[in-house]
Formats: structure tokens, C-alpha cells, sequence
């Protein structure tokens, strides 16, 4: 499936409009990642395992909003956009949207 931000597909024609779709996914990290990861902040380092989490919640987040694209019998999204926010006590939560328009393409 084609995902873009944009509002076409380069050379391909919209012929029908689906809906908005959307993909959800609340990560937790836990306290050893959050303990570490506060370490490698004051070294200067790169905080890997948080890196990670931020990947996995835009992977399963995409996934989640493709299948919901497939369902309606889209072959492509258009418009596709990512917010990522931090909810729970102390932000210890990771909560990752994304929001599209599932569309026919050809």
C-alpha cells in the first residue's frame, strides 16, 4: 500500500475517496529503559531504547491505520500524518496517531 503526506500519488489518479482512516498505539516504556535512557542524557549519548520505542509505535501505529485503509478497500493513503505524545503519570506512556485519507488509486 502507498502511504505519502501528500495530498496525490506522482503519475497516479485518485478515483475514489474513502475516508479518513486512523492507527492508534500506546507504548509504555519501562523503568530500566527510563533509567538508562536518563544516564545516556547526561553523557551526551543517543537514548537507543527510546529511539526503539518511538520506531515500534510509528510501525504499529502505520500498520494499524493500512489495515483499517485495506478494509474499506483502499490501495493507498493520502495526507498521512504522525502525532506522537507522551500521557500518564510523568509522561511514562507513549501515544502515537496516524491519521490519513484512504483512497483508490490507478
Amino acid at each position: 500500500m502507498i502511504v505519502t503526506t501528500t495530498d496525490s500519488v506522482e503519475g497516479k489518479s485518485i478515483t475514489a475517496y474513502h475516508g479518513i482512516v486512523s492507527g492508534e498505539t500506546i507504548l509504555g516504556a519501562n523503568i530500566v529503559k527510563d533509567f538508562f535512557a536518563g544516564i545516556r542524557d547526561v553523557v551526551g549519548g543517543r537514548s537507543g531504547s527510546y529511539e526503539k520505542v518511538l520506531k515500534d509505535g510509528k510501525d504499529m501505529a502505520m500498520e494499524d491505520m493500512m489495515e483499517r485503509a485495506r478494509e474499506l478497500g483502499a490501495n493507498a493513503i493520502i495526507g498521512c500524518d504522525l502525532d506522537y505524545e507522551a500521557i500518564g503519570e510523568k509522561g511514562s506512556m507513549l501515544m502515537v496517531i496516524a491519521n490519513g485519507t484512504a483512497v483508490t488509486i490507478e
